[in-house]
Formats: C-alpha cells, structure tokens, sequence
C-alpha cells in the first residue's frame, strides 16, 4: 500500500472511494447511469500517465486490466471504455467505464452526455461491496 495524497476536490465530490489496490485508490463514480469506476494513482504531482515511474507505469496497466474485468464480469457489460483526459481535473485518474448499446450515451463517450443521477443509497453499497470482493480489497 502507498501513503495518502491530496485528491483534486472536483475528484472527492464526483466519486466514492472503495478501496485501494498497490498503486491506485479505486473510487466508484457517482452516476448510475454508468457503472464507472476511477482510478487515481497514490503519487503526488503527476498528471500523465508517462510522468509515473516504468515500475508504476506496469502498476498502473496492470490495475487497469484487473479493475476492467471485475467491472465486466460484475455488470455483463458490451464493452469497457478506459480514458485519461485530465482536460478539467489535472491530478491523473484513469477512467473505467462499463459501456451497453442504449445506454445515456451509447454510442458517444460519457463526459458531457446529460445529467449526473447519484446512485440509490441501496444500489451505491451493493455495487461496492460487489466490487471490492471482485478486487479482493477492504474500503
């Protein structure tokens, strides 16, 4: 496990953390119209993906490859899309996101594409504690 780093504001009110993996603190978007998932690498000051040391480059694509197949195999999805925009929010997270034919932005990205709906108290805890048992991982 890696030490706390300060996490972008528009990051900590956007999402929910769920757990941590070796390298990223795993955080579940609030949005159910999209099962999607953020991942913020544990270091101070990076906001690209090449700026990471090549041991935490291999970290980073291994969480994204292990992260991606919990979220497929949890919510059956067509297709999960993985982005690193950074445009807004400079500190560097990694999006996951599960993607279906018919949902709200099917078959644009999902940046932009309407309003936000904030998970049910309900769906939120299931959906994450789903999630941290497909990680093997603790809040």
């Amino acid at each position: 496990m890696t030490k706390e780093i300060s996490l972008d504001p528009r990051l900590a009110a956007d999402s929910i953390a769920i757990g941590k993996l070796t390298l990223c603190e795993v955080r579940l978007q609030d949005d159910a119209r999209f099962p999607w998932l953020v991942l913020v690498p544990q270091r101070e000051n990076v906001s690209e993906l090449f700026e990471l040391t090549a041991a935490d480059q291999g970290a980073a694509m291994e969480e994204i490859v292990r992260v991606s197949a919990a979220l497929r195999a949890i919510t059956q999805c067509l297709k999960i899309n993985v982005a690193a925009l950074g445009n807004i929010v400079r500190q560097l997270h990694i999006h996951v996101v599960a993607r279906n034919e018919g949902d709200a932005a099917w078959p644009g990205p999902v940046w932009g594409a309407g309003a936000r709906v904030p998970y049910g108290e309900t769906e939120k805890t299931d959906l994450i504690e789903r999630l941290q048992s497909a990680l093997a991982m603790r809040g």
